[in-house]
Formats: structure tokens, sequence, C-alpha cells
């Protein structure tokens, strides 16, 4: 028992322990010796609470269990008994409490008492990055995954720099972590920077008169790894510094890998010579997972197992990113270990409510048409103009097929609404955008699939 628990008796004791494990030690310790103490004489076993709330709530949560207990080791003819006595829990030096268990009091030479050392600060544990194999693989993501893999194989000889870009929650710092957490054997180590730690050294270096000693620590790792890449956005000062790196470690032959939140040639904010750099290596995109994907990430994030009847509602209800789906199984687990009760389909409806209802948003045509509007950078009305040159007719299909994919709207409604002539034309437009992404076209030298990302990023923004 606890050293704020009542001494025992043996009965008492036995009782105790039969009841944490029937509930699990982990439970008992979490509710029991903050908030109660347990007793037990003339076959009754009483319960002293800190406060009215935790007597009813631990009546109803585990007054079986605690009967249950006692009866196994007292008898059948056993009762329990609730009591609130909050003077118990406030007075400490009150409380009975093993002589054995009390530490000797410490004095100085004069007989004084000293006061007790201060506990040493813990050590702050350091940041545990994750691991290519935690990574989970589904058609959204499957290339970006293969070439990471690529740079923890032959570090420097593959496309240099790795661009790795997607929306948020995809992915993207889990695989530049893993990159990180692979080449840690190389000598020297590699060096790991979001783009904001990365501008906060720039800066202090600058008004500390150090910029030597912040170029020669950033040049001096096995590789580069930088992550958010698109913090940097109209800091021109910095992006420079930052392409100087990228050149001085792509001449040594050393990895460079780098996080961004779109397609470099889609990232207007930086320099078209940062830009350039990127162009010169690899450029991978992520995308939202996809049902399965989904499925496949709820399962590996739930430990304890949780049943596939509930991972797969979630899968198909939860479309975020990963950290929603993450999040969800938290609140899960978190339910589960306060309660005791297992996780059944009804109990995850119950518990997500709120989630699962805020998932669901209605697209409508005016979205659809924002959206294209602002990522092909067009005024508001543009795709309902007659003009018939490809920069208003490419994007006018597809918003066509991004209207077919994410509304209910017809394909009649849908023509209405972006003025062509008939329902027929949409038709046309949506088959013309599903080939181009057959084919992997490109619109200029962007991947057709990339651009339809970006506009479906801004969509569900």
């Amino acid at each position: 028992m606890p050293s704020n628990v009542t001494m025992p008796s043996d009965a008492a004791a036995r009782i105790t322990a039969a009841f944490a494990e029937q509930i699990g030690p982990g439970r008992f310790h979490l509710w029991f010796p903050p908030n109660a103490q347990l007793s037990f004489f003339d076959q009754t076993l009483e319960i002293t609470c800190r406060n009215e709330h935790f007597r009813d709530w631990s009546r109803d949560q585990f007054g079986e269990a605690l009967l249950a207990a006692a009866k196994s080791v007292a008898g059948n003819d056993v009762v329990l008994r609730f009591r609130v006595d909050a003077a118990r829990f406030e007075d400490r030096e009150g409380v009975e409490v093993d002589p054995q268990l009390k530490p000797p009091q410490a004095v100085n030479l004069f007989g004084e008492r000293d006061l007790p050392p201060k506990p040493k600060r813990e050590a702050v544990p350091l940041r545990r990055f994750k691991s290519l194999a935690e990574f989970v693989v589904g058609v959204n993501n499957r290339v970006a995954a293969a070439a990471a893999q690529a740079v923890l194989d032959e570090p420097g000889l593959g496309p240099n720099p790795l661009v790795i870009f997607g929306p948020t929650g995809t992915g993207k710092t889990h695989l530049l972590e893993a990159v990180a957490a692979g080449l840690k054997t190389l000598a020297p180590k590699p060096l790991f920077l979001t783009a904001e730690e990365f501008t906060h050294r720039f800066i202090q270096a600058a008004r500390t008169h150090k910029s030597s000693g912040f170029r020669r620590n950033t040049r001096a790792a096995g590789a580069f790894i930088l992550d958010d890449l698109h913090f940097l956005a109209n800091k021109r000062a910095t992006q420079e510094e930052l392409l100087h790196v990228i050149d001085s470690y792509i001449s040594d032959g050393k990895p460079v890998v780098l996080g961004l939140d779109t397609h470099p040639r889609l990232a207007d904010e930086l320099l078209p010579e940062l830009v350039d750099r990127l162009l010169g290596g690899a450029a991978w995109g992520l995308l939202p997972p996809d049902d399965q994907t989904r499925f496949d990430i709820l399962r590996a994030k739930a430990v304890p197992p949780i049943a596939d009847e509930v991972l797969k509602h979630l899968a198909r209800s939860l479309r975020g990113n990963v950290r929603e789906l993450e999040g969800a199984v938290h609140s899960l687990r978190h339910y589960a270990k306060v309660t005791g009760e297992a996780v059944t389909l009804p109990i995850a409806k119950d518990v997500l409510g709120d989630l699962l209802r805020h998932t669901v948003r209605a697209i409508t045509l005016t979205d659809v048409d924002a959206a294209t509007c602002k990522t092909f950078r067009l005024s508001a009305g543009s795709l309902q103009s007659k003009a018939r040159t490809l920069a208003v007719t490419q994007p006018r299909m597809v918003a066509v097929y991004l209207a077919r994919r994410h509304t209910a709207a017809t394909y009649g409604e849908i023509a209405k609404h972006f003025g062509v002539r008939q329902h027929s034309t949409a038709v046309a437009g949506e088959k013309k955008v599903r080939m181009w992404l057959q084919q992997k076209s490109l619109f200029g030298a962007v991947p057709a699939a990339d651009v339809i990302a970006r506009i479906e990023r801004e969509l569900f923004r």
C-alpha cells in the first residue's frame, strides 16, 4: 500500500492487493492512493474518500470490484461502507504510517534539523526521431518513402537535393526524421533543423557578429536535413544563406533533404535561384491517405489493439490528416484506460461524436470555383468567361473534375455554373483531366496531380 493509506490489517492488505490486481495496478494507483483509503474491521470494508464526488463515482465504478475482492479474502458476508473525511487527506501528519517506512529525520552537527536536499532536476529527454520502419506506406506516399530509403542506402549518390512535399499531416516530418535517424552512423553526424530554427540561428549570428561560426557549424555535418522550408517565404536574406549551405553540401557530395508544403515550382515565395536548386534534384509528393492507408495507420497506432470494426469505421469517416487519426486513437485509448471498458463501435461513435460530426463538410461549386481561381491566379469569374485560351480552359476542366469528385452536383448543374454550353462539355472536361492524371501530364513544369492536390488543400483548408 502507498504510504498515505492508514496502516491496514492483514486482511485489509490482502483485499487491497486483490482489488488492485482485479482492476489493474495502473488504474488503482491513478485513482485510489490520492483519493481514498481502505480499512477492514468486523467484516466491513470501509472506503474513506476525499470528497463526496469521488465517493459517489468510486461506488458506481468500483463498487462491484471492491466487494468481489473483499469476498475473495474474508468470505461472502462482507459489506461495503463508503464515507467522506476530507481532513484525513489534508492533515498528513495525523495519518498512521508504518514506522519502518518513515525516513530518519536529518540533523546537522548542532543537532538542528536540516532541510531536505533539493531534488535533482531530471534531464530533459532528447527528441526521439521516428524511424522508416514506423512509416505506414500506401499509394499516397510510396514513391516518397522509397526515395527516403534510397538516401539511407546510398547517401549522397542519388538525386541531390531530395525534396519531399505535401500538405500538413501527411508524413513529411516523419520521413525527414527517419532519414536523420538512419544517417546517424555518418561521421560527422547529420544536421536536422526546422526552417524556424535555421532562421533563428542565422539572425542571432548576424546580431552577435558570429556569422562565420554559424556558417562553419551549418556546413560541417555529414548531411543537411531541413523541415518546413515554406517558413522562409519572403525571407530573402535567410533564403540566400540557405542557398549557399545547400550548394556547399552538394559540392561535397553530402545528402540534402528538404521538406516543403508544395511542389517547388509552385513555391512562388522562394527565390528563383533556390527553386532552381530544388528542381535540380528530385521532388516527390505526399497526398492525404486513402481509406486503406488510413486503416493501416490506425491499426499501427492502436496499441493495445482496437477492434478492426472500429478502425474501419474511423478510416471511412475521418478524412483529415494523420494527426487527426492519431488523436482519435489517443482519445479511445484514454477512455479505455479510465473506464476499463473495451472499445466497441457504439462506444467509439459516442466518444468521438463531436470529431466525427465536424469532419462532414459540404463542398459547393462556389468553393471549387474559388479554390481553382486562387491556385491558378485567376480573377473571380474567370472560369465563367467566354475566353478559349488554355489559361482559362484548362483550369475550367480541372474545376469540373473536382466538382464531380467533391460535390453532389450533376453535370448539368456544373455546366451551368461554369458557363459551358451543355452538360456533354462538362463530361468531356472531366475525362480530359482523368487522362492527364493517367498519363502524368504537366501544367507547365508541374505534374497535373500536384496542381490538383494543391487545389484540394485549398478547398479543405
